[in-house]
């Protein structure tokens, strides 16, 4: 591909070599677009979908024809479910993980651009939305949700923990809702995607289409205006007087014990749930996002989150849980180590170490 406006991009979906291109791009009228095209893998993200995406802005940002940058997903499942986990499994496994540490800097440091991007970048979040696919729509000026909107950073389940700016999103939702979604990785719909701050607004799905025509030929207030509706009635609203008051708690185990003693069902359901995720990225993800509510910027977050992916690649957990959830599905890792209990305190800081030989982002911020 020579460029985001080549001849193998999406102005072509029926050939063949349009169809073999991971991220399809085109433009109609006064917007670009991006699509990811792995619909077999639910368009999980690769590091070459993440270099094309950031060519395919720096391209459009100096180009005055376009106005506004739209981002879908091919197929009908979703926008993306998250990076390319198998290719991390192999890599921690057996090699230095150099090319996932790779991936992740350029994908982060693609994380904070989409964020500070001068023009309109429309999300278009339909299905599953997680992981990486949280990374490249939720930090967008205009997220949409819809009612097929499944969203979620459900890392601790694997051995990792909310990265892609996640624990910086999540740390901002009101209250201790970021928590209780950080930590379980519970999937949410697009009210509740509102109210934690991963979206702006709901669009029924059957209206995508008329939406995202209409944004080739209006600004994108105005192309909204037909499109909006309220949401569909979420979960978390109900359930903030337990979330707020049993995450508030400073340690996982003290998290657990309030969930189990509150006494409604929802929160015992939370408790049963932490006890099937990674020990060890529970207590991490707990320090990392009450860490970020203090860096501030969403720069400096994404260092740290750098620095903690980077530390999970030489350790048992991430390549446990992906091999329990993704590659064998059994569905049953062997934590280690295998309780919070035994999980240390210096089991825990040393993720937050600096990075040593590999050089950081480079951030501003």
């Amino acid at each position: 591909m020579n460029g985001p406006t080549s001849p193998t991009s999406a102005t072509n979906t029926s050939g063949t070599i349009a169809d073999e291109e991971p991220v399809l791009l085109h433009t109609d009228g006064r917007a670009a677009h991006i699509t990811l095209n792995r619909p077999k893998a639910l368009n999980a993200l690769n590091h070459l979908m993440v270099r094309r995406i950031d060519e395919a802005l720096t391209a459009w940002e100096h180009d005055p024809a376009v106005e506004t940058v739209v981002i879908t997903g091919a197929g009908e499942r979703g926008l993306c479910a998250g990076g390319d986990i198998r290719a991390v499994h192999d890599d921690a496994r057996d090699a230095d993980g150099a090319a996932s540490a790779a991936f992740w800097r350029d994908e982060y440091r693609l994380n904070a651009r989409i964020a500070r991007y001068p023009k309109p970048y429309v999300a278009v979040m339909d299905g599953i939305v997680m992981g990486g696919g949280v990374g490249v729509s939720a930090h967008g000026s205009v997220r949409i949700a819809t009612e097929r909107s499944r969203i979620a950073m459900p890392e601790t389940g694997i051995g990792f923990v909310p990265d892609v700016g996640g624990t910086h999103l999540l740390g901002l939702a009101p209250g201790e809702l970021g928590t209780h979604l950080a930590l379980t990785g519970a999937q949410i719909g697009a009210e509740d995607a509102v109210l934690c701050g991963l979206a702006d607004h709901y669009v029924p799905s059957p209206s995508l289409p008329d939406l995202v025509g209409d944004l080739g030929r209006l600004p994108v207030r105005e192309a909204l205006v037909p499109h909006v509706r309220p949401a569909p009635e979420g979960a978390l609203t109900g359930h903030r007087e337990w979330i707020d008051d049993c995450y508030a708690a400073d340690t996982v185990e003290e998290i657990v014990r309030r969930l189990f003693a509150h006494g409604d069902p929802a929160a015992k359901e939370a408790a049963e749930t932490l006890l099937t995720k990674s020990p060890t990225t529970l207590k991490v993800t707990l320090t990392a996002l009450r860490r970020a509510r203090r860096l501030g910027s969403l720069e400096r977050v994404l260092e740290q989150e750098y620095r903690v992916s980077c530390a999970a690649l030489s350790t048992a957990d991430l390549v446990e849980g992906i091999r329990a959830q993704v590659i064998d599905k059994d569905r049953t890792p062997r934590w280690s180590p295998a309780t919070l209990a035994e999980v240390t305190d210096a089991d825990v800081e040393r993720y937050f170490r600096p990075l040593g030989e590999r050089r950081g982002l480079g951030l501003d911020g």
